[in-house]
């Protein structure tokens, strides 16, 4: 009866640090977040955080886990698109840099966004992913209006 604990023991010892390989509910989570973005017509990907002017953000922004959700927009479009970038500060959303006004869409955001960014290629936002897959779909509204917004 020893010998077989033992054995059981020896087995589970050695296969214990596989269990590092298998993937954490949080990391299953955001995999099936950025997998609902691709599949709906956005990319993601990691980006340094634009310069907010000191406005403070969230300590889970500050820390660096931010990503970047984005639309690129089509190779023919009616003109040129002015960069831009906006940060939703604790009074709500405001520019940075040109001064433009803030998009329309973007006050319809109730996820946990940090700051939204626009340039030649691309619009998008800067989060932490908190929420799921709805927040998910709710950026993919947003973003779809205000790509279509900027394209005409």
């Amino acid at each position: 009866m020893l010998t077989y604990f033992i054995i059981i023991f020896v087995v589970a010892l050695a296969l214990a640090p596989l269990s590092h390989f298998l993937p954490s509910k949080r990391q299953r989570k955001v995999a099936g977040m950025r997998e609902y973005a691709a599949v709906h017509g956005m990319f993601v990907e990691f980006r340094a955080l634009p310069d907010v002017g000191g406005v403070p953000l969230s300590a889970s922004v500050s820390g660096g886990q931010v990503i970047y959700y984005g639309r690129r927009f089509p190779n023919k479009r009616a003109g040129p698109i002015e960069s831009g970038t906006w940060v939703h500060a604790p009074e709500g959303w405001r520019s940075l840099g040109n001064r433009l006004p803030v998009p329309a869409q973007l006050q319809a955001l109730s996820v946990d966004i940090s700051v939204a960014a626009v340039d030649q290629f691309s619009c998008g936002i800067y989060w932490t992913e908190a929420s799921g897959e709805e927040g998910v779909e709710q950026i993919r509204q947003v973003l779809e209006g205000w790509c279509e917004q900027l394209i005409r």
